[in-house]
């Protein structure tokens, strides 16, 4: 898969493709949808599939402070494009200027002059252009004058709520981690680096991996998790084969210690070795309780020992 940072990484003399367009936050399976039927026209047409999505996320640079928390990095985003079959992925900057383009203009630059678009494939809720003006009626109107085809994908939904980004990170946010896994496809992951913490957990016999996330990373609620950890390389991408283990994952401030910063800390069962300053990812399967202060260090590490034998009885199964 080609991986460009604006349309200025638009190979000269490209032809026609395939076009598909989002945030795609998260690549759920409602964006797999959308995702997978750009590919299939893309095949039919004998051309190849474009994914266009924005950095950073539109919210932050219309309304400065509202960024959501990212349920995915650009590079974690690439590496699941890539699985799906797209052929390229475009990582748009999307500044100021660019949030007041008119709709039109929009259309004509970037899918028509650029990616001499012959399809574009969008969720049924796509908006685009200055103040979200543009929608897929509009889009299919501008397809007739520029001589493409325009394709609305209906929304995936979870009983009776669309699937969205929006709705998995309300889950995640609430430590609800087992939905968004059955709305993602896959476990919720955090990325980050290892890095010392106060090796507390080592004294108790439970040395955990502190990690070091993302400000904007959408981090689940406090409590103790079941889930697992992976390797990344030094860009983030999932090293092939590079799961590390099973883990006991904490999130929180450790209110027994009167720890006051709020933590990543993931015990990985039967792994032993360094992994100071690695890139790793923390998969969040099943939530097992909430965070607690307990009266003792005993009380805490029969605790901890009942978190991991839960652990590996569900992830085993």
């Amino acid at each position: 898969m080609q991986r460009w940072h604006g349309l200025d990484a638009v190979p000269t003399g490209w032809g026609h493709c395939v076009v598909t367009i989002g945030v795609f936050d998260g690549i759920h399976r409602g964006h797999a949808s959308i995702i997978a039927d750009a590919v299939q026209i893309a095949a039919e047409r004998g051309v190849p599939s474009a994914l266009i999505t924005f950095v950073p996320h539109p919210s932050e640079v219309v309304r400065p402070g509202s960024h959501p928390p990212v349920l995915t990095s650009i590079v974690r985003r690439a590496e699941l494009v890539e699985a799906l079959g797209v052929d390229v992925f475009c990582a748009l900057p999307f500044t100021l200027e660019f949030s007041r383009m008119p709709p039109d203009e929009f259309v004509h630059q970037a899918l028509v002059d650029r990616l001499h678009a012959s399809a574009v494939v969008v969720g049924e809720n796509f908006r685009f252009g200055h103040k979200a003006a543009g929608d897929v009626t509009l889009l299919e109107q501008l397809g007739h004058t520029f001589g493409f085809t325009t394709h609305g994908v209906a929304l995936l939904r979870e009983g009776d709520t669309p699937m969205s980004a929006t709705y998995v990170r309300s889950c995640v946010l609430a430590g609800d981690v087992a939905t968004a896994a059955q709305v993602l496809g896959r476990p919720h992951r955090v990325d980050g680096v290892v890095e010392r913490g106060d090796q507390r957990g080592r004294e108790l016999g439970y040395p955990t991996a502190n990690l070091r996330t993302d400000a904007w990373a959408a981090v689940p609620a406090d409590g103790v998790y079941a889930g697992r950890v992976v390797r990344l390389d030094e860009w983030g991408r999932t090293v092939p084969g590079g799961l590390l283990g099973t883990a006991a994952i904490s999130v929180g401030t450790n209110p027994t210690f009167e720890v006051r910063q709020r933590r990543v800390e993931a015990y990985i069962l039967d792994f032993e070795g360094d992994l100071y300053g690695a890139n790793v990812g923390v998969e969040f399967d099943e939530r097992l309780r909430g965070m607690e202060k307990f009266a003792s260090v005993t009380d805490l590490v029969e605790q901890m020992a009942d978190d991991v034998a839960r652990t590996r009885a569900l992830i085993d199964s």
